[in-house]
């Protein structure tokens, strides 16, 4: 299935990575995003498991090893007229190995003090993680 103009929602994942007051962002390096900082992660493949998806997503992305711990969030992300549409789970994860360095479509890789990382150009879905904190909950981004 395609990305831009989908025939139906496109289930994707990412990882919310911290070490001590420092989290673990990529900059985008493909759109939607081109260019602004996120959280790890990617699409969802046919019959991957959601645990198993956001561990290959942060190893493609940042060359991590990660466990995932807990869901931090659930969201919609939704472009104009439906250029694109994704549906984002958003899991805390612990590193277990590796070091981080950009792969696959991440243009950079790199830890960041809070503080520091909500100065950034992040994506809309990244800075309302970040600013809402360890809570699970619903939401929907929409850019015209």
């Amino acid at each position: 299935m395609r990305r831009e103009y989908p025939e139906a929602p496109r289930v994707g994942v990412s990882a919310l990575i911290r070490q001590g007051d420092t989290v673990l962002l990529v900059k985008r390096g493909a759109e939607p995003g081109k260019g602004c900082w996120a959280l790890p992660g990617g699409l969802l493949e046919l019959g991957e498991d959601l645990a198993d998806a956001v561990k290959r997503e942060v190893r493609e992305e940042t060359g991590l090893s990660v466990e995932p711990t807990d869901v931090v969030a659930v969201q919609q992300y939704v472009e104009g007229r439906v250029r694109y549409h994704y549906v984002l789970i958003t899991f805390e994860c612990e590193v277990r190995g590796g070091s981080p360095r950009p792969g696959s479509d991440a243009a950079d890789v790199s830890w960041f003090p809070l503080a520091e990382a909500l100065k950034l150009r992040l994506t809309d879905t990244t800075r309302r993680i970040l600013t809402k904190g360890n809570r699970v909950y619903l939401g929907t981004v929409y850019r015209r």
